[in-house]
């Protein structure tokens, strides 16, 4: 049952294999076929190989034109100029072919670019090289007398490497009355017979001596010649006989030593010492075969020495003489057949007979990257090999016309960057039972091509600088990464002109090889408060892929700028001024207001007053935020009539700059300052309308121009499509300096802002009330809604009224109430910070 279920399972692996080779199999390509005598001189020219095969000989060297059969081209190698296949060193036939038939030997031709094999059989016929041997030079025959005529003995029979006509052809005797030669055919060998042809007499002559001669067919003919001696032995008239001419026994290969193989038997009729019998290999019997087998000279078993290995020998043939003790001692001959039967034991052997250990990442599916041969010593369904690649990649085994032979192909397309290499792995079963299994191993990298682009981590870039830099100065670094290699990744950076712009390649500038920018200039931020410039990044790939990022410039602020006096201005230009003010002044009253202006911006230009070095604190006050000066008391006879106050006036930076003004208070006489008044006053509408004018013609020019600014403005936004983020400050000449003063607090989901003038030093807040109180919802929850950008103005201005300031970025939209301070309706419009 055992055995049934075998059968089944070999038919159904050959069929498969069978099915897997005229389904999957390659078209066949051409085989060429020469034949060439042996003992060829090295560098003999065979065949024309390129020619023959129709190759272009020009190409030979770049395609790699060579043999790649194993030990084959150890005899055998191409010429890559001329194309010819030629012989690389001496060639026995009887080295490498055993027998008579036909030797072959297969070669295989590789070429690349693209990849293809070609089968190349060469046929080496024989050369008569060699004499016929006899294994020994002298035989010795001991005779009876009286011998019947016709009795038969077996000569030595002479062996020859050659094959065919050159073998051993016949065998010669010397003339002699007694014996003559008779020579029988055995299978492939001719075996001689010494035939005794009339009786001999001891008595007569007791010792012939005989040359036999082996003579083969080469031209010229070669020989050798054995030396037979004839010893004439008084009569032994029985021979032993075996019960069988021949024996067949069948035996499986890997069995150990020591096991019986068979047992022959032969009979004398004779009595006594001519009937004891004696077994022995026959010394005709070449060294391989008595090195694996013995008899026992007894009993006639067969015996192994060591496991045969049907893979050296499919059969042995073994000669078996038997003699008796009798004077002379008669002999007989037999023959044991012994053929080996297959096992499996021979594992498959995976060979790479060429291999491209580099594949492109932009191979189509299908490309050929190896070509392999799969080997098997053992015969039939123990030979029959599958092939498979066990481990997923993207490759596929392709089998090829030719039984054993595969190309590892791709079937899809590669990604260097997902993986760089690939390790195969091949595994060749039989079809025994049980099966045998070999791997084999190789990795397979994957080279690069020039498929990513430069990639910037963020786009756009924004970058912050302090205004006053030094020009020359490396500022901030871009860098950009690209997933290839080697040149592919090598970067070069370059800032993009374009019209729009163009301001930028005049400021910055980019090392093309590390991506540091270099500020041209020194920038001021009263100036230039943003500006923005693409760079292009370019990979050294060919052709070379790039990509560009917009970079965001914003200059910060610094303390830079001293605060400037508005009022009071002198007519040279310096900061004094003079006030009459009546006597009668109550407590509180304002006497003047000193103006102020920084060109900073934020809390660099908050400005502060106060006094410098006073006769009298107690006659006036400056209130610190908004610079009006006001009476403490009311004024007296007793005071002095003129008062000179320094006032100092400070910004609020990290060092703070400073401006000084000298207000000079002349006390008089309430119809005196009555008069001064109106004359001041007629002064100045006398000026007024000397420049309404001109203020007239200004202002219609500036409207006209804005309105024209705007409508380009409007149109560049809707071409571009792109958010500027530049701070938007609106500065005015007017701006009086004065300081505003916010306070922020909390309350569940509420958050509020009070923002308002400080009025005085005692100026306080009362948190219950609403007064200059705005309830802002908390939008951080709802960024969908859209508001006005970044530092935009909501409210307008007014005495004592508020400004709304809404801020908005990615994480939320906060806002802010500004308040204009009382009493001064031409507060300049600060930037809602």
């Amino acid at each position: 049952m055992e055995e049934k279920r075998g059968n089944i399972t070999n038919f159904w692996c050959i069929f498969l294999h069978s099915f897997l080779l005229l389904f999957f199999g390659e078209r066949t390509l051409a085989e060429l076929r020469y034949s060439i005598p042996e003992e060829m001189a090295t560098g003999n020219i065979v065949g024309n190989v390129a020619k023959d095969l129709g190759l272009e000989r020009s190409s030979l060297s770049d395609r790699r034109f060579r043999v790649v059969s194993g030990s084959a081209d150890a005899y055998f190698e191409v010429n890559a100029d001329n194309g010819a296949l030629q012989v690389r060193g001496k060639i026995d036939r009887e080295e490498l072919c055993q027998g008579s038939g036909a030797c072959l030997m297969e070669l295989k031709i590789l070429v690349e670019n693209p990849l293809e094999v070609h089968y190349v059989v060469v046929e080496i016929t024989d050369v008569n090289d060699h004499s016929p041997i006899f294994s020994e030079k002298k035989q010795i025959f001991e005779i009876a007398e009286h011998s019947s005529p016709g009795t038969r003995f077996q000569l030595h029979a002479a062996t020859d490497p050659d094959a065919g006509t050159n073998s051993v052809r016949t065998y010669t005797l010397t003339s002699n009355e007694h014996f003559e030669l008779d020579i029988v055919q055995s299978d492939d060998e001719k075996i001689p017979f010494l035939v005794l042809k009339r009786s001999l007499d001891r008595e007569q002559k007791n010792k012939h001596s005989l040359f036999v001669t082996a003579v083969d067919g080469g031209k010229p003919q070669k020989s050798s010649t054995l030396n037979v001696t004839v010893i004439v032995l008084d009569n032994n008239d029985n021979r032993p006989m075996f019960n069988q001419d021949t024996y067949n026994v069948d035996l499986f290969e890997n069995v150990l030593g020591g096991t019986i193989v068979a047992r022959v038997n032969a009979t004398d009729p004779d009595e006594g010492t001519n009937g004891e019998i004696e077994y022995s290999l026959s010394k005709t019997l070449i060294s391989k075969v008595s090195d694996i087998f013995e008899i026992d000279s007894l009993s006639g078993q067969i015996k192994l020495k060591r496991p045969v290995n049907y893979e050296e020998s499919e059969i042995y043939k073994l000669e078996i003489e038997a003699s008796d003790k009798g004077s002379p001692p008669l002999t007989s001959r037999c023959r044991v057949l012994v053929k080996i039967k297959d096992v499996n034991d021979n594992h498959p052997v995976i060979e790479l007979t060429s291999l491209s250990n580099k594949v492109s990442e932009d191979s189509k599916p299908g490309t050929v990257i190896s070509l392999i041969s799969v080997l098997d010593k053992d015969s039939g369904v123990n030979g029959k090999i599958n092939l498979h690649i066990t481990n997923d990649v993207p490759f596929e085994l392709k089998p090829s016309y030719k039984e054993n032979t595969y190309s590892v192909a791709t079937k899809r397309f590669l990604d260097r960057e997902e993986v760089s290499s690939y390790e195969i792995t091949i595994k060749a079963t039989d079809c025994g039972d049980p099966p045998l299994s070999s791997f084999r191993t190789f990795e397979i990298e994957v080279s690069d091509v020039n498929d990513n682009s430069p990639h910037f981590d963020q786009s756009p870039f924004n970058f912050y600088l302090l205004e006053n830099n030094v020009a020359g100065a490396s500022v901030f670094s871009l860098r950009a990464t690209d997933n290839d290699i080697n040149e592919n990744a090598v970067i070069q950076y370059k800032i993009v002109r374009t019209d729009k712009d163009s301001i930028a390649t005049s400021l910055m500038s980019i090392n093309s090889e590390n991506g540091d920018v270099t500020a041209l200039k020194s920038f001021d931020f009263e100036t230039l408060k943003s500006f923005h410039f693409q760079v292009l990044a370019t990979d050294g790939g060919s052709p070379p892929l790039s990509s560009n990022v917009t970079v965001n410039v914003f200059i910060l602020d610094q303390n830079d700028n001293t605060p400037v006096i508005l009022y009071p201005v002198s007519s040279n230009g310096s900061a004094e001024g003079v006030e009459e003010i009546a006597r009668n002044m109550k407590a509180g009253d304002l006497v003047t207001k000193v103006r102020a202006y920084d060109a900073d911006i934020g809390y660099n230009g908050w400005l502060l007053f106060s006094f410098g070095q006073v006769t009298d604190h107690s006659l006036f006050s400056l209130d610190r935020y908004t610079g009006q000066i006001r009476t403490l008391r009311s004024l007296t006879e007793t005071d002095e009539a003129e008062h000179r106050l320094p006032i100092l006036v400070k910004d609020n930076g990290n060092v703070s700059l400073t401006a000084t003004a000298v207000v000079t208070v002349k006390l008089v006489e309430p119809k005196e300052a009555f008069a001064a008044s109106d004359v001041k006053s007629a002064a100045k509408l006398d000026q007024e309308e000397d420049n309404v004018t001109f203020y007239l013609i200004i202002t219609l020019g500036s409207v006209s121009l804005l309105f024209v600014i705007s409508i380009i403005v409007l149109i560049a936004m809707q071409c571009s499509k792109s958010t500027e983020y530049t701070s938007k400050y609106l500065q005015d000449t007017n701006y009086d300096g004065t300081l505003c003063h916010s306070i922020q607090y909390r309350s569940g989901d509420k958050r509020y802002m009070l923002v308002g003038p400080r009025m005085s030093i005692g100026s306080t807040v009362v948190p219950g009330s609403q007064a200059n109180t705005l309830v802002l919802p908390d939008r951080r929850h709802t960024s969908a809604e859209k508001g006005p950008v970044e530092g935009q103005e909501v409210g307008n201005g007014t005495d004592g009224g508020l400004h709304l300031c809404r801020y908005g970025d990615e994480r939320g939209t906060s806002e802010s109430i500004m308040a204009a301070p009382s009493g001064n309706r031409s507060i300049g419009r600060r930037p809602c910070r």
